[in-house]
């Protein structure tokens, strides 16, 4: 295995999976995976998709009981997925939830809005454009934040504005979504501070007025004490759903004061063993799910270390490990966002964690990569 800095190390790979069998949805938390989408590599078109490949992985989702978060940035909206593949695939994934009885929440944006500068107007309808697809297709709203906005808006009021117009439309209950800039570096300053304390009493200015619209909001700031300082001041009846991938086994568990649900781009590949972890809680033995998810948090830190926006990258790899799709391309070309180092690692926790349902064929698979980027095996 290749060394970052340079060198070789050996490793030894498990014999044996960690099984898990498909099972009901957990009833203690309501947990969504955020899922990738799996590319095309034989087309021409760099940001074709492999409809089947991706849909089947979805079903593989349902089947352990997970909800799926669809067309968010896991699925490399505004990183490879342009708006006519996002909204293919909001339109194909809500169909297949209806046929199989799967959960789904899907992300409403404004990417469809062409480069440079957009007027509030022209922010508002973009996201009414994709909100009203995303209902039409029976899956809940997830109202995610939008560059266009964070480059429009002059300050909070303009926040109030848009969110507030959007609310008052919805059929059903949305998840409002803070993504940091940590995953996004166009989303600096969203909710109109630079001073997260000033963006949160705008978010939750949002929400105390519009309460009966918000089933909850998805925190994507990787700062554990920000996320239970916010839940805490959450009007009743609306969730929490962490979207912090560093600090989820904690967050989930909750204290005597309240627990967070879960939407996370983790949960792709940790998607069974986080099912089996939440069943396990469901029953009020903590201790035993954080025995499960504890160790899994390494190698999440390690998908999601900086630049964060760059975690889709091991998250397809083990995808393709784990053989759920036949070839490690991605969308746009972002196979290459990672170090062939960064990669190995993430290949030696998941097998670690026994993520491979058949660890034969990610041994060869890894093997195979090592190759090909001149690691003789």
């Amino acid at each position: 295995m290749p060394v970052a800095g340079g060198g070789l190390r050996t490793y030894a790979p498990r014999a044996e999976p960690h099984r898990v069998a498909a099972g009901a949805p957990p009833v203690s938390r309501t947990v969504f995976a955020a899922a990738h989408v799996v590319a095309d590599p034989y087309a021409e078109d760099p940001g074709a998709v492999d409809w089947d490949a991706t849909l089947a992985f979805r079903r593989h989702l349902w089947s352990h009981g997970l909800g799926v978060a669809e067309a968010m940035d896991t699925a490399q909206r505004g990183m490879g997925l342009d708006w006519p593949a996002a909204a293919e695939l909001i339109r194909r994934s809500g169909a297949e939830a209806r046929a199989v009885g799967g959960r789904i929440a899907t992300g409403v944006g404004t990417d469809q809005l062409p480069p440079g500068e957009a007027t509030l107007a022209e922010v508002a309808a973009a996201y009414e454009e994709q909100l009203a697809l995303v209902e039409a297709s029976g899956a809940q709203a997830v109202l995610m934040a939008s560059r266009a906005l964070a480059a429009a808006a002059r300050g909070p009021e303009d926040y109030l504005e848009v969110y507030g117009s959007l609310l008052r439309q919805t059929a059903e209950p949305v998840v409002l979504h803070w993504l940091g800039p940590m995953f996004d570096p166009a989303l600096a300053g969203y909710w109109g501070s630079a001073d997260l304390d000033e963006a949160a009493e705008t978010f939750l200015e949002v929400i105390a007025a519009h309460p009966d619209k918000v089933d909850g909001v998805k925190v994507s700031l990787l700062a554990a004490e920000r996320e239970v300082a916010l839940r805490r001041r959450l009007p009743r009846g609306v969730r929490c759903y962490t979207g912090d991938d560093f600090h989820y086994p904690e967050l989930i568990a909750g204290d005597d004061r309240g627990f967070s649900h879960a939407l996370l781009g983790a949960f792709d590949p940790l998607g069974p063993l986080a099912a089996e972890a939440v069943r396990v809680l469901d029953t009020g033995d903590v201790r035993g799910f954080r025995d499960l998810m504890d160790p899994t948090v390494a190698l999440s830190r390690h998908l999601f270390e900086a630049p964060t926006r760059s975690y889709k990258t091991g998250v397809v790899l083990l995808a393709w490990l784990a053989g759920h799709q036949d070839h490690f391309t991605m969308v746009g070309g972002l196979q290459s966002a990672r170090s062939l180092p960064h990669l190995a690692t993430a290949y030696e926790r998941a097998d670690a964690l026994g993520l491979f349902p058949d660890p034969g064929l990610a041994r060869s698979r890894m093997a195979a990569l090592l190759t090909v980027h001149g690691v003789t095996q």
